[in-house]
């Protein structure tokens, strides 16, 4: 399974690292890294369907089922 969150549509980035040595320059070539999102398993009832979901998702992603409900989330998402 791919390390993408289903519903905010987070993965990784390949970003620059920063060097704290030199401030005063805008970037010091320290190398690539890849940055991942803040993936969660999380086990969510959705009483529209009276049963437990298991998901992975971004902790942005469970704000948004937080805000919106769990089935209409899930259901646009296409978890469900």
């Amino acid at each position: 399974m791919a390390k993408i969150c289903p519903i905010t549509k987070k993965g990784s980035l390949m970003v620059g690292k920063y060097s704290n040595r030199v401030r005063a320059t805008k970037f010091n070539p320290t190398g690539k890294v890849r940055r991942h999102a803040n993936l969660q398993k999380k086990r969510i009832f959705v009483p529209e369907i009276n049963r437990t979901v298991v998901v992975t998702v971004s902790t942005k992603g469970l704000r948004t089922i937080a805000k919106n409900g769990a089935y209409k989330t899930l259901k646009k998402a296409g978890v469900l």
